[in-house]
């Protein structure tokens, strides 16, 4: 029931905001914000219905009693949803953060009019879907909604309707549709070969089909697909280039859910590919943790260079998945190895990618509302147009800070327990590599991994550190624009402030080892989890080493690269960007001119017309041929077996039976051979004799 009204009643609800808002601007915006907070209770009620189950089950992977929705006949398969503790804890963080950004909203909107009612329609919408996709107990289901999902939130990114807006929803998009057909031909692939997309059969069908080669290629290829599908939306490299454009036009309260949650539908379908698919596969498990390295330095790389306060945040959430798919890449590939190498593995970088999926969610939620606080009131995202903005604005300054020291993996807040835990599974797989034989490649590989690993964790502190001390700390080059900041203390209303310094708290109640163990324990049912140290010396270096790079580089690097005469400054090619050098002359000039190419050469009949002209004449050279040698038999056997014979004439004689069979077959026989139809069958069948022979010769 609970199930049900998560998934369903948004979608239902969501019309009925759409025609409020045609009557009572006011009224809808109450009313959503009422509905949100119902949806965040239903969702808090699941969870701890959830958590008592399996506080009292012996196997959480079959606990008896876990709530579930089954409706048949729905697009072929069949719709289904399930209740575990994965899925309880993020339809939780999911609805907290609906709740907290329609909060927020409705002072963040107070002056603009134009295109709510659709805006809102939609959040809603996109409400229901998320919760589909965090629920689903098949690949299917998890599609279905994805897609309505994609559909519904490219409103937010065109919202404001500019030039920029346009063509940033466009981008997002063409990467959801082309991520969605890929994904489909993936779950094709899967349910082709195995007979099931249920998760919890998924596991024991892949096992049994990949002991057939041909069999296990086919799935591994649709694994490949499937992860590219869900890789563009949770902004993956090579597809994520959507991610740093959308944000910034995006509304902030949009923004946070995009970065907070949309990206972690994406993440969502890989670590349920990865787990109950293909979690004994070292090549996916390696393909993973690569993309996911590449993913976390250029992001944070784009983010250190970017002057542009929500951009920044946005290749900051594609860094941060990053992290997130080296911990679901070891996961696999330590899972791989077996129990005897790689189970401690297994338990923290799975941990350590769920943890930080719930902390990347609640983490940008508040940076994307504070974002959204300077915004509103200044209407500018340019550093050097709202620096100095921030210096007396004491609770915005408290959550930013909280929000800033949690993603960049300082100790005593939120986002340490989980790095840590992905940095201890990094390690876990260094350690383990080292003694196999056979795996130097691979253990050379994890270890400039894990270097990649604290590097990027010190551009996170970097950047951070560039934003705050941008916003919070320095004033103004122009002392007229610092002192007009200095003016007002108060940026946000109460709502406001419950918003956003309410969600900063969870920065500090979730940097609590204890909490975040159970929360881990409870996500992937791995008990062991408890007994993780995160304050260990070993422990504690990883973190510091990346907090020294971070500093480090925001002293040589940002103080003194990416400032010129006291302004920041943006030195990243503009050029060098992957959408425009890439992926929109592919679309929209290289495929379409070699289709034209190609069209062009068979309108000609460049190919075409010497290739009909071989297979006319063969074919009828062949018919002649077979022609003439019919010709030659009947003559043949006119001049020996079925000869004329003479006979005398005599007037009362009739003639025979026999004499009168063989005129009428010898006129029926000429008409045949003399006519055009047995002339083009015979050329048929010659061409099917040439083509006979050609088959043998290819494929056999």
């Amino acid at each position: 029931m609970v199930i049900s009204l998560l998934v369903f009643l948004p979608i239902l609800v969501s019309p009925i905001v759409y025609i409020l808002g045609r009557r009572n601007e006011k009224l809808r915006d109450d009313a959503v914000i009422v509905f949100t907070f119902c949806m965040l209770a239903l969702a808090v009620f699941q969870a701890v219905f959830v958590t008592s189950i399996l506080a009292n089950a012996e196997d959480a992977a079959s606990a008896p009693g876990l709530p579930g929705l089954d409706i048949p006949g729905i697009f072929v398969y069949g719709l289904s949803f399930t209740a575990d503790g994965f899925r309880a804890v993020y339809s939780l963080v999911t609805a907290i953060m609906w709740a907290g950004t329609t909060l927020f909203s409705k002072e963040y909107f107070a002056h603009e009019r134009e295109g709510l009612d659709r805006y809102w329609m939609f959040v809603i919408l996109t409400l229901g879907a998320t919760q589909g996709v965090m629920l689903s107990a098949d690949l299917m289901t998890s599609f279905v909604f994805f897609e309505i999902l994609s559909l519904t939130s490219f409103t937010w990114v065109i919202h404001e309707e500019t030039k920029g807006a346009i063509r940033a929803a466009y981008t997002y998009l063409f990467i959801a549709v082309i991520g969605g057909l890929v994904l489909f031909m993936g779950l094709l692939l899967v349910r082709e070969t195995c007979g099931t997309l249920a998760f919890r059969d998924l596991a024991a069908a892949v096992s049994s089909a990949s002991q057939d080669t041909a069999s296990g290629r086919r799935i591994f290829a649709g694994a490949v697909c499937i992860l590219f599908g869900f890789g563009c939306k949770a902004g993956m490299f090579p597809v994520h280039v959507w991610l740093p454009k959308a944000h910034p036009v995006a509304p902030s309260p949009g923004s946070a859910l995009l970065s907070g949650i949309l990206t972690k539908v994406g993440v969502y379908g890989i670590i349920m590919t990865a787990t109950q698919a293909l979690f004994g596969s070292r090549a996916f498990g390696l393909l993973i943790f690569t993309l996911g390295l590449v993913t976390m330095f250029l992001g944070a790389l784009l983010a250190l260079f970017s002057v542009n306060l929500k951009r920044t945040l946005a290749c900051s959430s594609m860094s941060q998945i990053g992290f997130i798919l080296t911990g679901i890449g070891m996961a696999t590939f330590t899972n791989a190895l077996g129990e005897a190498h790689g189970e401690e593995g297994v338990t923290l970088a799975l941990s350590g990618a769920m943890l930080h999926m719930v902390n990347h969610s609640l983490l940008k939620l508040v940076l994307f509302m504070a974002a959204g606080v300077v915004v509103m009131n200044l209407h500018k995202l340019n550093l050097d147009d709202i620096r100095g903005w921030g210096r007396n604005k004491i609770f915005l300054k408290i959550a930013f800070a909280l929000g800033g020291l949690g993603i960049s993996g300082v100790p005593l807040f939120n986002g340490y327990i989980s790095k840590t835990m992905l940095h201890e599974g990094i390690v876990h797989g260094i350690e383990v590599t080292e003694s196999m034989a056979g795996m130097g490649g691979v253990h050379a590989f994890f270890r400039i991994g894990e270097w990649v690993f604290l590097i990027s964790g010190g551009f996170t502190f970097a950047y951070m550190l560039k934003l705050f001390i941008c916003v919070f700390l320095e004033k103004n080059r122009d002392e007229s624009v610092q002192a007009v900041y200095d003016e007002n203390p108060v940026c946000m209303n109460l709502a406001s402030t419950v918003a956003v310094f309410g969600s900063s708290l969870f920065m500090v109640i979730l940097g609590q080892p204890l909490i975040m163990t159970r929360i881990a324990a409870l996500m992937n049912g791995r008990e062991e989890i408890l007994e993780f140290a995160a304050f260990t010396l070993e422990n504690l270096k990883g973190g510091f080493i990346s907090l020294g790079i971070g500093a480090l580089l925001y002293i040589v690097v940002v103080r003194r690269v990416l400032m010129r005469d006291g302004s920041y400054v943006n030195l990243w090619p503009a050029g060098l960007d992957l959408e425009d050098m890439l992926y929109r002359p592919l679309l929209t000039k290289w495929l379409p001119d070699i289709g034209g190419a190609v069209a062009r050469v068979f309108g000609e009949n460049l190919i075409l017309t010497p290739v009909c002209r071989c297979i006319v004449f063969f074919g009828s050279l062949i018919g002649r041929s077979l022609c003439d040698s019919t010709d030659a038999l009947i003559l043949l056997l006119r001049k020996t077996i079925v000869r004329e014979m003479p006979v005398r004439a005599r007037r009362d004689m009739n003639p025979t039976r026999m004499e009168v069979f063989l005129r009428d077959t010898n006129e029926a026989v000429s008409t045949i051979f003399a006519s055009f139809s047995f002339a083009l069958a015979m050329t048929c069948v010659g061409v099917l004799m040439i083509l006979g022979v050609l088959a043998y010769v290819l494929f056999f």
